[in-house]
């Protein structure tokens, strides 16, 4: 930005801050000033091409490795700005305070203009407060954006901070020139000139201005002067088979928790159900205490409370966990409608200038509130890039509508997966796990009758599998609340209880005869009564079951519990693996394997077997390497095979890269991205980056994959031709090509003494014997993340290398227009050898 947009918002007769007509030396100067105009922020500036590039930082930096920070981008500043300490008077741009919080130096990695044009850049600290690597990264505009959003990340290194250290902005507010705060600086400038200039502005910032200032309902047409209610029925959302499209809609992302409406008055708070109970004191007291603090005299909130797993999302499962453990630091509200706000009834206004006022009211709330933004692009392609992050779905909104109670059309919400509430009927005991539940036995009503529609029985953790039998235990039944007999297969070893308890459930599609398939479990949904549980009112939003074959493998103990915390059995990992047979077939199928065979779970014995043990499922296939005759390998050749693996506890698969057609040439290369301590996410993508353009450069196809671990796989496709110390030379070469070239930031020896803030270039998985975990192979890790493809524009702050999981990666392949990986095979060619 050049400096006359600058000296354009500033009336100079006015403000004492400086016109910077002269350009300076070129260095490396950062400053960090505190400024409290409307709202208290932080303004972060880096000398670039001889000014100050500037972003406004909404809640200033974060020492906590990969806290996101809302970075502003706004218009450049003169180099003599960093000294500027002052108040600009109240009606000029940017009317307030300013103290310089932090000053130093910045060094880029990189090159800082290239980094700065892509949308990422990475530099080094060295202030009186700030110190190590930090990331800037633009954010996707929308088409309507007025302003470009940057993120502020501070990487994973020594001056990082944990999450329950001090906040530096609290532990350091003073200034580093002048040693004072906020009020001394305000205070000194009430007699100085500028104080009582006139006030000359131009137009368009004026309407800025008026544009960014305060909510105050009693100058809002529309609204009408009322009592605070007690509490408002909520507007319902209906669903639909596809988002809606036209100018007329806005799109919200549809939150995973509770539905909560936020009751402020007079420093009161409470949290009410959509059904009017009071929840205050099961969400603990960060959540009541921020919106106690709010700059409101009363107010209604409509927005909901959510636990956010480590990418992102919110998780239901984990909310429902956290609550059942009585954790209370995780909860965050979002806040999507104002209702009621000092006075005022705002119901009649239209749906954008409701949420325009919310906005104002929480853009910079502390800590566990978030304003629920919305996007203007098309529904379908905010419901895509929903699905394609396994997110639950999208909320359509007609952007006029007034708020009525209720469920209507002005709503509708577009899902990504089928998802509804489900009553309980009756339960089967664990037969792995002594006092827990094995499977729910579930049903929807049908005027005043249960009906029965199946069971689930995967996705409780242990904990809550536990928990469950307690509570159903209490509520026992000697005879069945379905209005039909369950057929004799349905009703073994089930034990009926009172239909008083709903679950929420997803599930992948109903059967012919109007089962659920594909099931499981998300928690209970106690802020629902059961007798208003009804089969979802759009079914044909649920996809039909494609074709996929069924195996035959019979389960022993299915619901043995795989991952205690994520909830997945042995049943759901066999699920899981159905739905992705024909993706995972070309990775497994007629290949050497080796296993991660984890008999009771994640969390018990776990060992590697690539030879066969007694009591092998039969329908894994065992074949003789043709080096070492006498002692076979493991292999499968269908989905009774990978399923049979399931049997046998295997979490993890890792085949070679070359199939027993030919031993001896594989038809694919690996490199492994392992992150060594101290290295962020966004370096190990830039990482892949480089290793696609080696490939590229080398006559290779390049295609990427989450490791399901810490790092990415960058994969080539081959046509078997080259031998396997032909390939592993020319692996061996790039790594340490890439070592040699970027010392500070690559390695390729296995060391980890020599590993610390480095990514270790991982050539040898492309050797005979070697293997590299399955792409949509599961691994047993925390969370049950899958080793997933990707597609290259994927790669980004919002997918991390574990974003992918068992429970969710099914929904992200519903939502893809096409398969990541789809030209894999086809675009395979000979390793050119020199």
């Amino acid at each position: 930005m050049a400096l006359e947009q600058y000296r354009q918002k500033r009336n100079f007769a006015a403000t004492s801050e400086p016109k910077g007509r002269k350009k300076g030396k070129r260095g490396h100067r950062f400053v960090i000033q505190k400024h409290d105009a409307r709202r208290l922020h932080y303004d972060l500036r880096l000398e670039m091409d001889g000014a100050l590039r500037s972003w406004a930082v909404t809640r200033g930096p974060s020492l906590v490795a990969g806290n996101k920070r809302l970075a502003v981008h706004v218009e450049d500043h003169p180099l003599d700005y960093g000294d500027f300490e002052g108040t600009i008077p109240k009606g000029e741009y940017g009317g307030g305070t300013v103290l310089l919080w932090d000053r130093g130096t910045w060094s880029p990695i990189g090159d800082a203009e290239k980094g700065y044009a892509k949308g990422h850049l990475e530099f080094e600290l060295a202030g009186e407060k700030l110190h190590g690597r930090w990331h800037l990264i633009r954010m996707q505009g929308k088409p309507r954006d007025k302003r470009e959003n940057w993120l502020l990340i501070k990487a994973s290194d020594d001056a990082a901070r944990p999450d329950d250290a001090p906040d530096i902005l609290k532990e350091l507010p003073l200034s580093v020139k002048t040693g004072r705060d906020i009020p001394e600086i305000a205070g000194e400038a009430q007699g100085s000139p500028s104080a009582s200039a006139p006030k000359k502005r131009a137009k368009s910032v004026a309407a800025e201005e008026t544009e960014m200032s305060p909510p105050d309902p009693a100058k809002v047409k529309g609204t009408k002067r009322e009592s605070l209610p007690d509490f408002i029925p909520p507007m319902l959302a209906t669903l639909a088979k596809a988002a809606p499209t036209g100018d007329r809609w806005l799109h919200e992302i549809k939150f995973d928790g509770y539905r909560l409406q936020a009751r402020i008055e007079s420093g009161r708070v409470k949290l009410l159900t959509r059904s009017g109970l009071d929840w205050t004191d099961r969400f603990g007291k960060d959540v009541p205490a921020a919106l106690r603090d709010l700059p409101v005299r009363t107010a209604l909130i409509d927005g909901e409370v959510v636990v956010e797993s480590g990418n992102g999302a919110s998780d239901f499962s984990a909310l429902q966990a956290d609550l059942s453990e009585d954790r209370a630091d995780r909860f965050v509200f979002y806040g999507f409608d104002l209702l009621h706000l000092d006075g005022y009834d705002l119901r009649p206004l239209p749906l954008i200038e409701r949420k325009v006022m919310l906005e104002h009211i929480l853009t910079d709330a502390a800590g566990p509130l978030r304003y629920s933004a919305h996007f203007e692009e098309t529904g379908a392609t905010v419901l895509r890039h929903a699905c394609r992050l396994s997110l639950e779905g999208i909320i359509s909104k007609t952007r006029n509508s007034p708020y009525r109670e209720g469920r209507g059309k002005a709503w509708i919400k577009s899902k990504c997966s089928a998802r509804q509430e489900f009553v309980i009927g009756g339960y089967m005991p664990s037969t792995a796990a002594r006092n827990a539940i094995g499977s729910l036995v579930l049903g929807v009503y049908e005027g005043d009758t249960l009906i029965h529609v199946g069971r689930v029985g995967t996705g409780f953790s242990a904990r809550v599998a536990q928990d469950l039998l307690r509570r159903l235990d209490r509520i026992d039944s000697t005879h069945s609340p379905f209005v039909k007999p369950l057929t004799a297969e349905q009703a073994r070893e089930v034990c009926y209880v009172r239909p008083e308890l709903v679950a929420e459930v997803e599930f992948r599609a109903w059967t012919a005869d109007g089962h659920l398939r594909h099931a499981a479990f998300r928690g209970l949904r106690e802020d629902k009564p059961a007798t208003e549980i009804r089969r979802e009112s759009a079914p044909e939003t649920v996809k039909p079951a494609k074709a996929v074959p069924r195996s035959k493998v019979k389960l022993t103990h299915p619901d043995r519990i795989y991952w205690p915390d994520a909830g997945v059995t042995k049943e759901g990992l066999a699920d899981y693996y159905t739905q992705v047979w024909r993706r995972i077939a070309p990775f497994v199928v007629n290949r050497p394997l080796a296993l991660l065979r984890c008999p009771t779970g994640i969390t018990g014995q776990t060992f590697f077997q690539k030879h066969a043990w007694k009591g092998l499922n039969n329908n894994i296939r065992l074949v003789d390497d043709p080096k070492e005759p006498g002692d076979p390998l493991i292999s499968i050749d269908s989905l009774d095979g990978l399923i049979g693996l399931v049997q046998s506890a295997a979490l993890e698969i890792h085949p070679w890269g070359s199939s027993l057609e030919d031993w001896e040439r594989p038809d694919m290369i690996t490199i492994d991205l392992d992150p060594g301590v101290g290295v962020d996410w966004p370096r190990i993508i830039e990482a892949a980056k480089e290793v696609r353009q080696r490939l590229t450069d080398a006559g290779l196809a390049a295609f990427v994959k989450t490791s399901g671990g810490k790092g990415l796989h960058v994969v080539a496709p081959l046509k078997p031709h080259a031998t396997w110390p032909e390939v592993k030379a020319f692996t061996k070469g790039m790594a340490a090509a890439m070592a040699s070239d970027t010392p500070a930031k690559y390695v390729a020896t296995m060391a980890k003494a020599k590993r610390k803030g480095k990514i270790l270039i991982d050539y040898l998985r492309n050797q005979r014997g070697a293997t590299a975990v399955a792409a949509y192979s599961s691994r047993a890790r925390a969370g049950a993340a899958v080793s997933t493809p990707l597609s290259w524009d994927e790669l980004g702050p919002e997918i991390g290398p574990a974003h992918f999981t068992v429970s969710n990666l099914p929904a992200r392949l519903d939502g893809l227009a096409a398969d990541p990986w789809e030209d894999f095979r086809a675009a395979a060619v000979p390793l050119k050898l020199k």
